[in-house]
């Protein structure tokens, strides 16, 4: 018996390709490494900026999953290596109110040789807020709310539509400094200032890329019972969890079906996080 999490890994020993710019090894690699017992190796050589920028200077072409794909694609080629690994983000509204910022992370696993693709996914609160202002100490007011300077700055002149910007910023002088260039460019003395959203830069995206590398390490060590391909997850949920007062199945899932990613074996399973569904969710109790 041991005690080592690695043994059994579809992928012990093997290097996997991660292209990154904006330092997100320092929070993968070691969680898919320890998991693993693969080695994730830094591809660098590709601008991933080109692919699309939190800036708006460059926008991303194609969906979340897709520029995933893609920057994954791209790290395998550039080390010629069979695996490869991708993040990608994305920021929004929450999806229950709309009330406070969201961000959903992505971290793709490509395995070329057998023709598989996993998906790991985190998403929560973001650190992304903006300032529209003239004074200096309101912007600096909405500096020290925002987190900075670990959380590092963007700033523009006029608003946030306006192509010229300065990002990265990272210390108050630099900040100061920054405002009154984006104030001396602009007609009014309008300063717009943002969470800078790339990865090395704002922490609480970085620990949201972490989580999404916990999932995805789950789902590559769930095997299929019928081919043993990684990747056994979820697809589609079951509804019918009864009613703890009246018994009524309701809407909130009672099961999963998992699937493979490579063969066509499905599976359901009872959930058992719950055994009954609260009767505030139950058409009959509630109507």
């Amino acid at each position: 018996m041991t005690d080592d999490p690695t043994v059994g890994s579809p992928y012990l020993g093997r290097r996997v390709a991660l292209l990154t710019q904006h330092g997100k090894e320092r929070v993968i690699a070691p969680v898919i490494e320890a998991a693993l017992g693969c080695l994730v190796e830094r591809v660098s050589g590709y601008d991933t900026d080109q692919l699309g920028t939190f800036t708006r200077n460059i926008p991303r072409t194609g969906t979340q999953l897709e520029a995933a794909r893609k920057k994954a694609r791209i790290g395998m080629e550039l080390a010629g290596l069979p695996l490869g690994l991708a993040s990608e983000g994305a920021f929004g509204p929450d999806p229950m109110l709309g009330a406070m910022p969201w961000n959903v992370e992505l971290l793709v696993f490509l395995d070329h040789e057998s023709g598989i693709e996993i998906v790991g996914l985190a998403q929560g609160r973001a650190s992304h807020a903006h300032l529209l202002t003239c004074a200096w100490t309101a912007a600096a007011a909405f500096a020290r709310q925002a987190g900075f300077p670990a959380h590092q700055l963007v700033v523009r002149p006029e608003g946030e539509s306006d192509p010229r910007h300065r990002k990265g910023i990272a210390d108050w002088a630099d900040l100061e400094t920054a405002f009154h260039w984006a104030q001396s460019e602009a007609e009014g003395g309008r300063v717009f200032l943002e969470t800078d959203l790339r990865a090395h830069a704002n922490p609480t995206r970085m620990d949201m890329i972490q989580l999404a590398a916990h999932d995805l390490v789950a789902r590559i060590l769930s095997r299929c019972p019928s081919c043993a391909a990684p990747g056994f997850w979820p697809v589609e949920r079951v509804a019918g969890l009864p009613c703890r007062d009246c018994g009524a199945p309701t809407r909130q899932p009672r099961a999963d079906v998992y699937g493979c990613v490579r063969c066509t074996h499905r599976a359901t399973r009872e959930r058992t996080d719950a055994l009954f569904a609260d009767p505030q969710r139950c058409d009959a109790c509630n109507p």
